[in-house]
């Protein structure tokens, strides 16, 4: 979609819709999941790499992620638990090596991203079992994907635990960027078209493109009055 030049509609000018409200806190876990991850959309997709006993690497996607801010630079996602309760293999080598990377998915990596959420047993590589190419990393010991089109490395700063929710706060060192996507170095100025990044959307395996974008431009107070 292009941008466009007609105005945007007000909310003074929109129709309330009817709405359906759900009581989160009387509805089960297996509900509460279903109703949120179809809402809340599209989630960005953190493809986590850690190191493992041996120094094998765990690489899993995880959509309950975001960035929450730049100075400094602060990521977070949430690692679920595996079916018995016990942490996945990311939360625990996470708190053992204090390090992971973020490497974000491009349309093209997206079945072999998918490959990665299967449930291998403890101690078994994705990337090993999968034959996933990885680079080394430059500010933390875990490797990333080679072939993702960027790359966050990551210190863990800190570990929150909310009921069976468990969210991990990660420090970003370092950045990795695929070199087509980056328009000016000198000036931080990156194409993130040329990214192709997607996301999760609702159901059990929907994903969007991030290449239909429209754009919209802040006003300042001055303009916005002018407009009134």
């Amino acid at each position: 979609m292009t941008p466009t030049d007609a105005a945007p509609a007000s909310p003074r000018d929109v129709t309330p819709p009817e709405m359906t409200h759900f009581d989160l806190t009387a509805l089960p876990g297996a509900a509460r999941y279903k109703l949120l991850t179809a809402t809340v959309t599209p989630r960005p997709i953190a493809w986590v790499s850690t190191l493992g006993e041996g120094g094998h690497v765990n690489l899993a996607p995880y959509s309950f992620f975001g960035l929450m801010g730049s100075d400094p630079p602060v990521v977070a996602f949430a690692p679920g638990d595996r079916a018995d309760g016990t942490p996945k293999d990311t939360a625990l080598n996470i708190a053992s090596g204090g390090e992971f990377t973020v490497n974000l998915v491009s349309e093209a990596l997206a079945v072999t991203m998918n490959a990665t959420a299967t449930d291998f047993p403890h101690g078994q590589g994705e990337p090993d079992a999968l034959g996933i190419p990885l680079a080394p990393g430059v500010k933390v010991a875990v490797p990333r994907v080679a072939a993702a089109p960027a790359a966050l490395e990551c210190r863990e700063v800190q570990t929150v635990l909310i009921g069976r929710t468990r969210i991990i706060l990660g420090e970003v060192l370092g950045l990795t960027l695929r070199s087509g996507a980056v328009q000016d170095a000198e000036r931080h100025h990156v194409d993130t078209g040329a990214l192709d990044l997607i996301g999760r959307m609702g159901g059990r395996g929907t994903y969007a493109r991030t290449r239909d974008t429209f754009v919209i431009d802040r006003i300042s107070f001055e303009e916005w009055q002018k407009g009134q």
